[in-house]
């Protein structure tokens, strides 16, 4: 076993040896103190600013000429929104999308809680449950960081105030196993993001052969060259379980095609069997994009379940939350590598992965031949400016926009709202007091 393997699961052994858990506690004592001093000074030295409003709406964008159809999830230019104004004026804008797919009760219940209350005091409103709406959490970050002029990975840390690195995920089109395209088909046609300047990849794994999928890991990994990263994505809950032998056969497969990290390869809450894995080989183990709070995070640090630890914003509660567990993750040494998104939704994951120094984060899904750009093309006429989000050597420059680092072009988000909601034809609504 290497050192790191050693010194990995000897902070495992202080966890569970502490009585009542007292090296987490002690951790999340100090999650809590570095993720918060910058924003109480910042409370502290603005004036209180309420908030009016919590809105959420659709825009339709007449999308551009050659925009692929595969680029949208419905309508074409098509995108929610979530709106939090304050009663000076200022507004904070989430790209997330609708948290429920289906209604608005996000909104309607966040606004109950949120409107009259002052817009910094975040902490608070997570004690007065704002938790679930992770969109309405964006926007409040969004609106605080217009109203100090700095982006939010300078309000939380700025531990990469530039670039972070990141990975594509590629899932291709048809049969979802991805038994219908051949391995070397595979490394093909994925060497356009090599060709960009990534250096990372991920593929799903849900062939009904994982020998198959380790030859694919082979095959790009021999076409991408040296330094390269290729892992894999099993995401076991979505599709079928494998047995503790299986995933143990996987894995060892894996590791001899040079595979990076195998995630989710037992049920998300066998935390002891990913553990037992992590002991058995050298390949990394990642998970938690399923999580929906900090409760299993605990036990996976418990356990020792996964070296990558990778929160999904809209399920962790968003930008705050996921902070924190960053701070965690660095207390007992594990790595943090979010779950990523497409599109202008991804701007608070580049944030919040540059605020808290972040090993990797994802760009999903990308289906050959589309590139990140292609995702945010259509919703360019919302910005000023050019794309969003650039890349340079296998990283992702940090936009340094105020908020979310997107600039907004509020009159065209005004020119192009529609009525009804995407996933739920309805009349456009506003909870609070509205113009």
């Amino acid at each position: 076993m290497s050192q790191d393997s050693k010194n990995r699961y000897s902070r495992r052994g202080l966890i569970t040896a502490t009585a009542g858990g007292s090296a987490l506690l002690a951790g999340a004592h100090l999650a809590q103190a570095q993720v918060s001093a910058p924003l109480h000074k910042l409370r502290t030295d603005a004036q209180r600013i309420n908030i009016k409003s919590i809105t959420t709406f659709d825009v339709v964008v007449p999308p551009p000429s050659g925009t692929l159809a595969a680029v949208f999830i419905d309508q074409p230019g098509r995108l929610n929104i979530t709106c939090v104004e304050t009663v000076s004026g200022v507004r904070g804008y989430s790209f997330m999308g609708n948290n429920d797919q289906g209604s608005t009760d996000a909104e309607i219940k966040a606004a109950q809680v949120l409107v009259g209350q002052d817009l910094f005091a975040v902490e608070a409103h997570y004690k007065r449950g704002i938790f679930p709406w992770g969109a309405v959490e964006e926007a409040i970050w969004d609106a605080i960081g217009k109203i100090a002029g700095l982006p939010v990975c300078r309000l939380l840390g700025g531990a990469s105030l530039t670039s972070v690195p990141v990975y594509v995920t590629c899932v291709w089109d048809g049969d979802k196993t991805q038994d219908h395209i051949a391995p070397r088909q595979q490394a093909r046609e994925s060497l356009i993001y090599k060709q960009a300047g990534f250096k990372a990849i991920k593929l799903r794994m849900w062939r009904k052969n994982y020998n198959v999928d380790a030859e694919a890991i082979a095959e790009i990994m021999a076409a991408w060259g040296l330094g390269t990263r290729a892992m894999v994505d099993r995401t076991a809950r979505k599709y079928k379980l494998w047995t503790y032998e299986e995933a143990l056969g996987a894995a060892r497969a894996l590791e001899k095609a040079g595979c990076y990290w195998l995630e989710e390869p037992l049920a998300q809450d066998d935390y002891e069997g990913n553990a037992r894995l992590r002991r058995e080989v050298q390949i990394a183990i990642a998970g938690g994009e399923g999580y929906h709070d900090m409760k299993p995070f605990r036990l996976c640090l418990e356990h020792g379940s996964y070296e990558y630890l990778q929160p999904e914003l809209r399920f962790m509660g968003g930008v705050l939350a996921t902070r924190k567990l960053g701070v965690l993750a660095e207390t007992f040494g594990l790595k943090i590598a979010p779950h990523g998104t497409h599109g202008l939704g991804w701007a608070s994951r580049l944030q919040t992965s540059a605020a808290m120094g972040a090993h990797i984060l994802e760009i999903a899904v990308m289906t050959p031949p589309l590139m990140p750009d292609d995702y945010c093309k259509p919703f360019l006429p919302l910005l000023h400016g050019e794309q969003p989000f650039k890349f340079k050597d296998g990283e992702a420059l940090v936009p340094q926009w105020p908020g979310l680092g997107l600039n907004v072009d509020e009159d065209a988000i005004k020119h192009f709202r529609v009525e009804g909601l995407q996933y739920n034809p309805a009349t456009y609504k506003c909870y609070g007091i509205c113009p």
